[in-house]
């Protein structure tokens, strides 16, 4: 394939999640475009999800999680699909970026100074988001946290960017007719690889 290198992490881990339904309208959107996709199913792999000494100590990487920096590293875009719980993303997800995200991989901090080098760059990424909550609301009244911590904290600082956001919500109580409507709308984000 010719096309763009994309890879979908999901980090719902219920594989029958609506979160799961829009992965996998973006990668057919995206396939259909000519891309090649590569995925990530966070709920599916095998991975202590504790960094359990910081960076004082290094964990040793399990094969999964080897797996992904190979599949990071491999991609030109990167599309995160989560839900909002607790004002961020699932614990799982975040137990994956501690560990995944390492310095020397994604980031090197400079001797002597409190600058740092970003190991990610030339990548770009989406941030797809469902919330039980209207999705203006999230960003009036609380000002986006997780959005910002995922998007500005995490992806831009290891050097990945532009990062677009895209906020679906309110899921809970929603008809069926509009989340097919969003899963319409994914899958077309997919067809353009954006």
């Amino acid at each position: 394939m010719t096309g763009k290198k994309i890879l979908v992490v999901n980090g719902h881990p219920d594989a029958e999640s609506f979160n799961h339904a829009l992965a996998d309208a973006y990668v057919k959107g995206a396939q259909e475009s000519g891309a090649a996709i590569e995925v990530i199913d966070i709920g599916t792999l095998s991975f202590n999800p504790n960094l359990q000494y910081g960076y004082r100590q290094r964990t040793e990487l399990e094969p999964d999680l080897l797996d992904a920096q190979q599949k990071i590293l491999w991609a030109e875009h990167i599309v995160f699909i989560h839900p909002l719980w607790w004002g961020s993303y699932p614990a799982i997800m975040k137990g994956f970026l501690d560990r995944v995200l390492l310095p020397g991989f994604a980031f090197k901090k400079r001797e002597g100074s409190v600058w740092w080098d970003k190991l990610l760059k030339g990548r770009t990424a989406t941030i797809i988001c469902t919330m039980d909550q209207p999705a203006w609301y999230y960003w009036l009244v609380y000002k986006s946290p997780s959005i910002n911590a995922l998007k500005k904290l995490t992806l831009e600082f290891c050097g990945i960017k532009p990062v677009k956001t895209v906020r679906i919500g309110p899921i809970r109580l929603s008809k069926a007719s509009y989340r097919e409507n969003w899963v319409s709308r994914i899958y077309k984000l997919g067809l353009r690889n954006s």
